[in-house]
């Protein structure tokens, strides 16, 4: 009980800026608490009309009801169009938080947990909490009009009380029915559902490369609109639904008016005596609803509180890690780097073994070994995608752990060996990484990448979508696609992770060259197996089992490097 009045304070802080929307609700709320009190006093009326015989007055009043039913059922359509402006603001804002949270989590978190499990609790558990904020009010005002009925009924009159239960169950079979005309409504939604929750996989799959390119504020963006969509969807669905609970309501007050006039009928020709008939129209036409109020309003509250639980330990609580970073800002970095006896290990396995290296500004540094000795974490450690278990590492002189995320992200690039391709077009693959990038900066990338004469061939050119992971583009078209992008961010420091392996020896060479030309401008670090593509880099550093064994150029590590020697004499062999 006491999580769950910690999550309702929490979820309330979600609603309470929507004051004009609230107004209309708690105003319609009101009227519908008045028609709530005015109709069992007019049902009293008809009691005393049926034990004094007065037929006409008891017509009378039921007519007074039927009217008063048929106003509460136009108060309830406001009152849930009203409720469904604040669910649909409620549920935006904190689909918006969760996405900005997601992608605040650390990588091992990411590692560890599938997408499934935030892609439900950006969706569903959302969803589920935004309902209950609609239900509870609704719930507890028609139970609280209706929990003395079930229990008068029974001290009354047993075969009332029988009749009632018989009553309850054949409104569950009329609500059965209602709930699956629902569900047929619901599969349109959940096609919009479908699709958002596409995105946000993507989102999760590829927050690696979004945080590479320290590109979160443009995905953010990107997302906060197709939540917005999406909820306007959900907004859209919830129409007919509204217009089918109207005219549901107008049947059931159609059945009350039926059941007078029956009553009517019934003690007319003696069937029946006043007394029973009392009961029976004082009570019975409302008893239907305990059932549905009671088992909802119970089901409403676990489903929530699971669901608050979930979200707002991902908001806030210490369920998953969050990346952390210093408060130190560097606009522009220089381009060094120092790794100071740094340990780093995954799970309980040693990836890197007390390493230290140091890396001047603008200098071109390649890493080589043999796979798996650690070449792609040294990258991993430098975007601060992981933390080093031990050591220091340095950026300028100061220690990574001290930096703003914008100091680091935002002066690094790195293009790695598979770079993630959004399901969107080449432009706005490309724009990702800078909004406000032109046509002309975007063409200019693409051509030193070796990728514009590709683009220009397919039918709607850069405004081509990729597909899912950049399904419809070849490993070598990704690859170059991913080195447009790095280049147009523009920043100090470029680093190359086997980000020209799966290309072909002429787009190799042109990629080469365009590198080449970056030299002594950029700070550039190349991870490579095909050692033809770093013969010509200021310094080479030879990495085997997690430490740095040899450093030179490349002729100097051919005469003194056994390790090195190998892997050059292997690759002329292939």
């Amino acid at each position: 009980m006491k999580d769950l009045f910690k999550n309702l304070k929490y979820t309330y802080n979600y609603i309470k800026n929507q004051k004009k929307d609230l107004a209309v609700y708690i105003f319609v709320e009101i009227l519908s608490v008045i028609c709530s009190l005015l109709l069992p006093i007019l049902s009293a009326k008809i009691i005393i009309n049926l034990s004094l015989g007065n037929f006409k007055e008891i017509i009378e009043f039921a007519l007074i009801i039927f009217v008063i039913q048929m106003l509460y059922n136009v108060i309830h359509f406001f009152e849930s169009k009203s409720m469904q402006k604040i669910f649909r603001e409620t549920l935006y804002k904190m689909q918006k938080d969760v996405s900005n949270e997601i992608l605040r989590l650390d990588n091992e978190t990411l590692d560890k947990n599938g997408s499934g499990v935030f892609i439900q609790r950006m969706t569903n558990d959302t969803s589920r909490i935004s309902d209950f904020i609609n239900d509870l009010i609704s719930l507890m005002s028609g139970f609280v009009a209706r929990i003395g009925i079930f229990g008068a009924i029974f001290i009354i009159n047993k075969k009332a009380f029988v009749f009632s239960l018989f009553y309850v169950i054949v409104l569950y079979l009329v609500d059965d029915i209602r709930t699956k005309k629902y569900i047929e409504k619901d599969k349109v939604f959940r096609k919009e559902k479908e699709k958002i929750s596409s995105f946000i996989g993507e989102i999760v799959r590829g927050a690696r490369d979004i945080k590479m390119l320290n590109a979160e504020e443009s995905f953010k963006e990107e997302l906060n609109k197709k939540v917005y969509k999406y909820n306007q969807k959900a907004y859209e669905m919830s129409i007919p639904t509204r217009i089918y609970n109207f005219i549901g309501g107008t049947i059931r007050d159609i059945f009350d008016l039926s059941l007078i006039v029956m009553l009517v009928i019934l003690i007319k020709e003696n069937e029946i005596t006043i007394a029973s008939a009392l009961v029976i129209n004082n009570y019975v036409t409302r008893i239907g609803d305990i059932s549905y109020y009671l088992g909802r309003l119970l089901e409403s509250s676990k489903d929530f509180n699971l669901s608050a639980s979930r979200i707002y330990s991902l908001l806030e609580g210490n369920e998953f890690t969050k990346e952390k970073f210093g408060n130190k800002h560097i606009d522009k970095v220089n381009g060094t780097f120092e790794f100071k006896n740094v340990n780093f290990k995954y799970d309980k396995n040693y990836v890197l073994k007390n390493m230290s290296f140091k890396i001047k500004e603008n200098e071109t540094v390649a890493f080589v070994g043999k796979s798996g000795v650690g070449k792609s974490t040294v990258f991993s450690l430098l975007c601060k995608m992981y933390e080093a278990n031990s050591g220091k590492i340095l950026i300028d002189n100061i220690n990574i752990n001290e930096l703003d995320k914008d100091s680091i992200r935002g002066n690094m690039t790195i293009i790695s060996q598979n770079p993630y391709i959004f399901n969107l077009s080449i432009k706005d693959n490309l724009k990702l990484v800078k909004s406000n990038v032109t046509d002309k900066e975007i063409k200019k990338a693409c051509k030193i990448a070796c990728l514009d004469d590709f683009i220009m061939t397919l039918p709607k050119k850069y405004n081509t979508i990729v597909g899912e992971g950049g399904v419809t583009l070849s490993g070598g078209q990704k690859q170059r696609l991913a080195i447009a992008r790095a280049l147009l961010q523009e920043t100090e420091i470029i680093l190359f992770d086997e980000a020209t392996s799966a290309l072909d020896n002429e787009t190799q060479k042109q990629i080469q060259e365009a590198i080449n030309n970056m030299k002594g401008t950029y700070t550039i670090l190349i991870i490579a197996h095909r050692l033809s593509t770093i013969i010509n880099s200021d310094k080479i550093l030879v990495m085997d089992d997690g430490k740095i064994v040899a450093e030179g150029k490349h002729n100097e590590l051919l005469k003194k490097c056994k390790a090195y020697k190998e892997l050059y004499n292997s690759e002329i062999k292939k």
